[in-house]
């Protein structure tokens, strides 16, 4: 895509995403079909955490003595936090944050949770809009001040190796969602000076867009029990002594749906996974003039088959050519359009188009043509899968040559190289190349990456480490 920037801002408002218009910089509207596409990701998401974590909801606001108390933390987010300073005329004698993430919303109520280790783990998650003061250039759904799906998820363990083993299944909780959206994904652990403020470490989610940057999409952090002492989250144990907590938490966010429009979309329009598209299928009545009538029949027929199987179908009956059906129809990314004509109904006959492909395929309406969709709907999903899929890996190039980073990276490239994981070492290549080491690769994709050289590709020490760079958002 020659200018992807530009196809992105327009893709959301053409299709109707959302209006990045409200007069505050940074946040949007969601609009009915951007508001169905968040809806059915979070269906997708929650049905993955429901399994062994409980929904909760917290307040907005937090107190500024409590998001004070982590020093680490918020030095993290000073910089973001919008103040609430007033409450009607009244000037507030407390400040209250709105919050830029809940930690420190949530944890001084684990202390009062949390009583004995019978009680552990707890395991919690939230969806909720954020806040943060974005001073750099802002990019709807990419880089916001309203963060407004920001899926949380908090958990409270006895041990290290508890919370450590919870790290590795939120990673496979993230790893089965990104596939479900088909969004290819490195993780990686993130450098020690790019960890989540608080944490012991952070693992992270990073995607490639069609401009060549990297976008992270979603975060693991192991907290240790930083949060437990200036919460005092302590737990009873079965010899009745009581010990600090240790705890997870790990989000995602609106840049998630931006990947799934931006990684699928090509210059047509959208294309959606079935599994998260407002309509999975959309029927189009080609009437001429005579016979409409019956067409009409035919397509709400078949569409109530359709939706007692709970496929999501609309039909598109406004007075207008079929080519600007069409046209809406590829720009909105439906996965399958049905077409259905007089001669076609004389056949008891129609035509499927797949927007991944633009394939037609014929149907004969007398047959289980319910299943023959559904058959359709995987075969794109994992079409559109092994696509992204596939430009990922092509863009991944291996290198032990220093100056031949920044070329790579400016060719849309994800860079691996050997590293030695001195932080000295990391921050001077940083500073060398100007872009950002991503991390260093533990729990590796499909396709793993090893060692290519015993040395540092900076400082010539033996290299411990696989490590990423890429140029980010």
């Amino acid at each position: 895509m020659e200018d992807f920037s530009q196809w992105f801002h327009n893709i959301l408002e053409e299709a109707r995403i959302i209006d990045s218009r409200y007069p505050i910089k940074g946040m949007s509207v969601w609009l009915p079909n951007g508001f169905k596409l968040r809806k059915h990701i979070l269906e997708s998401l929650r049905s993955l955490f429901d399994k062994d974590h409980e929904e909760v909801l917290f307040p907005l606001l937090i107190p500024e003595d409590e998001l004070a108390k982590e020093g680490i933390h918020v030095k993290g987010f000073e910089d973001e936090v919008y103040w609430i300073t007033h409450g009607g005329q009244s000037e507030l004698n407390k400040k209250l944050a709105i919050r830029p993430t809940s930690e420190t919303a949530m944890y001084p109520m684990f202390s009062l949770w949390v009583r004995s280790h019978t009680d552990l783990p707890m395991k919690f998650y939230q969806v909720v809009n954020t806040f943060r003061y974005e001073t750099k250039h802002t990019r709807p759904l990419i880089r916001v001040r309203e963060i407004t799906t920001f899926k949380e998820a908090h958990t409270i363990h006895a041990t290290k190796e508890e919370s450590d083993d919870q790290i590795k299944e939120a990673v496979r909780n993230y790893k089965e969602f990104l596939n479900l959206l088909g969004i290819p994904y490195l993780i990686s652990k993130r450098p020690v000076w790019d960890k989540f403020p608080g944490a012991d470490y952070t693992m992270a989610f990073d995607t490639l867009f069609p401009d060549g940057k990297t976008l992270q999409i979603g975060t693991v952090h192991n907290l240790g029990q930083t949060f437990a002492k200036t919460f005092d989250i302590t737990y009873e144990t079965s010899d009745s002594t009581h010990e600090h907590a240790y705890q997870t938490c790990a989000g995602l966010s609106d840049r998630v749906i931006a990947s799934v429009i931006a990684i699928h979309g090509d210059k047509k329009g959208l294309r959606l996974p079935p599994l998260i598209a407002p309509n999975q299928l959309t029927i189009i009545p080609i009437i001429f003039k005579d016979g409409g009538d019956e067409v009409i029949a035919k397509c709400e027929e078949i569409e109530t088959v359709l939706k007692s199987q709970d496929i999501r179908v609309n039909i598109d009956k406004r007075d207008i050519r079929a080519g600007k059906k069409f046209y809406d129809y590829e720009l909105s990314g439906t996965p399958l359009r049905l077409e259905l004509g007089p001669r076609d109904l004389k056949n008891n006959k129609a035509i499927l188009v797949r927007r991944d492909t633009l394939e037609k395929i014929e149907i004969n309406l007398n047959e289980d043509y319910v299943s023959k969709i559904k058959v359709l709907f995987e075969e794109i999903s994992n079409n559109l899968r092994l696509q992204a899929q596939k430009n990922m890996e092509s863009n991944l190039v291996i290198t032990d040559n220093l100056d031949d980073v920044k070329g790579l990276i400016d060719n849309g490239k994800i860079v691996s190289f050997s590293w030695c994981g001195d932080e000295e070492c990391g921050k001077s290549i940083e500073e060398i190349t100007d872009m950002d080491i991503l991390g260093t690769q533990h729990f590796n994709t499909d396709k793993s990456i090893d060692l290519n050289s015993d040395k540092c590709i900076h400082c010539d020490k033996k290299s411990k480490y696989s490590a990423l760079i890429a140029k980010t958002y």
